[in-house]
């Protein structure tokens, strides 16, 4: 039913995702090339147009609109598209755009730090830490287990991939939730060392579990089952003469800047921490083998 949206966005030269209920626009340009916005104006004029031909309402109230980028580019930015991309009317409601929107339960910020999820991550897993902590004396360890994997370890896996690259103090936030987490199910006290702790409990410390779910992404480009626009950013490295990394199944790592935004790069951290794992854990033949063998060689990388 929603197909022919495709087609309209298609038509603007824009570029978009669909889902089962949200839509999202995406718009690349530079500071000097504000003329292309009203691309994005026409655009959601003419979708707005289909939806009310259709008897379908484009509720503008939860239509929100992100500038991303450099500090000192945005700015310069906004200065040109205030009137055009600032302000797109919907219903003769303007759209203000927001310094954070919710992408998929992902909380997005304009410097893609990522900071307000995180402490909306921190805050949620706290709170049901608290309540999981009020009962654990008349659950089995089994039990207390399942509910932390329910309310925690799932909120610090959702989505963890988009976190790769980011500052040390912003995995530390995450990796305290993990550590209370498995002090609550062990009883361990305050002022013990928890890395022992985490390895008998066989759970891979936040930084490697974001790692393991890059490399799983990764692996699945490569055998036909992950997304195309996933697949196309990862190229096969091939010396220009006989060496024994043309076996070594070894992917090339662009050049980028690593003060910029760039090296968060799916292109770049994929390629990266693929040339840092063993063939052996390369050459499964399965996903499921995949899986064992990559936790097997992170968890002793990440304890040993």
């Amino acid at each position: 039913y929603m197909l022919p949206l495709g087609n309209i966005i298609r038509k603007h030269s824009i570029s978009f995702h669909c889902y089962a209920d949200d839509t999202q626009l995406y718009l690349s340009i530079k500071p000097d090339e504000t003329h292309q916005l009203a691309k994005l104006q026409m655009c959601l004029q003419d979708v707005k147009t289909w939806t009310t031909c259709n008897f379908l309402m484009l509720n503008s109230d939860k239509t929100e609109v992100i500038v991303l980028g450099p500090k000192h580019l945005r700015n310069a930015l906004s200065k040109d598209i205030c009137y055009i991309y600032i302000y797109v009317s919907l219903d003769g409601i303007a759209l203000a755009s927001s310094t954070t929107v919710r992408n998929l339960g992902v909380i997005f910020d304009q410097d893609m730090s990522f900071k307000s999820h995180i402490k909306q991550i921190s805050r949620t897993a706290f709170f049901h830490l608290r309540n999981i902590a009020k009962i654990r004396n008349i659950l089995s360890k089994n039990d207390a287990e399942k509910l932390v994997h329910a309310f925690v370890t799932s909120r610090l896996d959702y989505c963890n991939s988009l976190l790769s690259g980011c500052s040390k103090k912003s995995i530390k936030t995450l990796q305290l939730i993990q550590n209370a987490a498995a002090r609550v199910l062990t009883g361990t006290r305050k002022r013990d060392h928890i890395s022992p702790v985490l390895a008998s409990l066989h759970w891979l410390p936040v930084k490697s579990r974001i790692e393991f779910k890059i490399l799983l992404l990764t692996s699945k480009a490569l055998n036909g089952q992950a997304p195309s626009y996933l697949k196309e950013l990862i190229i096969p490295y091939y010396p220009t003469r006989a060496l024994r990394s043309q076996n070594a199944g070894l992917l090339v790592v662009p050049r980028v800047s690593k003060s910029r935004l760039g090296a968060r790069a799916f292109s770049y951290q994929a390629p990266l921490l693929w040339n840092q794992v063993p063939v052996w854990v390369q050459e499964a033949d399965t996903i499921s083998t995949f899986k064992s063998r990559l936790k097997t060689f992170l968890f002793d990388k990440a304890y040993s």
